[in-house]
């Protein structure tokens, strides 16, 4: 399986199916990667934010792809002309080769640049494919619920922020590994402005240091095997 990191929360999942989760990249300045280039067979979004649900629609039309989301974000897709799948935290879908469950994130939800649409609650993925369960946090705090996370799943690869002001910050996304205990781990929503600037590095260290997980930095563009 391959995980290709698109900048701020952005992936692309691949194995027997494509999966894409949370694509902010117009407008986005770390970005490298055309959204137009961009397609798949899912697009998970995990809350309405536009560094989140940016390119969601248009990459979706172009892909003939099923956006996956909480019930009033799925709903707001398909009123713009995506097709999507309602969900709700704490239930599970199988789309194909891919099961998808919706799990709990601490942040908010909206989306206009003047009085906002309320877009439901965010949330977490947990995405079970070809054998492999990655765990997507989106925008979240710590919450002690990691630990039955962790504790329910066994966990292959972790996309975890780290960035701070908006979500946990490196500290405590080191306590929310301890929780995981993922095999493998990827920092995400870091650097993208200098509000969320970070050094993954040093994340990487502390994990390693601390727990039995590894941790992989990737650049916006590049791709891991796992």
């Amino acid at each position: 399986m391959k995980a290709t990191f698109l900048g701020q929360s952005g992936f692309i999942i691949e194995g027997s199916a494509k999966i894409i989760i949370d694509p902010f990249l117009t407008g986005n300045p770390v970005a490298k990667t055309d959204p137009k280039d961009v397609k798949g067979d899912l697009v998970l979004v995990s809350h309405g934010h536009f560094d989140h649900i940016a390119d969601a629609v248009p990459i979706a039309k172009q892909s003939d792809a099923t956006i996956v989301s909480v019930f009033e974000l799925a709903s707001y897709c398909e009123r713009n002309g995506a097709k999507a799948h309602a969900m709700h935290i704490g239930g599970s879908h199988t789309f194909g080769a891919v099961k998808i469950k919706l799990l709990p994130a601490w942040h908010g939800s909206g989306f206009g640049d003047g009085p906002m649409e309320y877009l439901g609650n965010p949330c977490g993925f947990m995405i079970s494919l070809d054998g492999k369960n990655i765990y997507h946090a989106g925008d979240t705090g710590l919450f002690g619920d990691m630990e039955l996370i962790g504790r329910r799943h066994t966990i292959d690869l972790a996309l975890l922020p780290i960035g701070d002001n908006f979500t946990m910050g490196p500290e405590d996304a080191v306590e929310a590994v301890k929780m995981l205990k993922p095999k493998l781990v990827i920092p995400m929503h870091y650097n993208t402005w200098p509000l969320i600037e970070q050094d993954p590095l040093k994340f990487k260290s502390e994990v390693e240091d601390a727990t039995d997980s590894m941790v992989a930095v990737l650049a916006p563009g590049e791709s891991l095997e796992f």
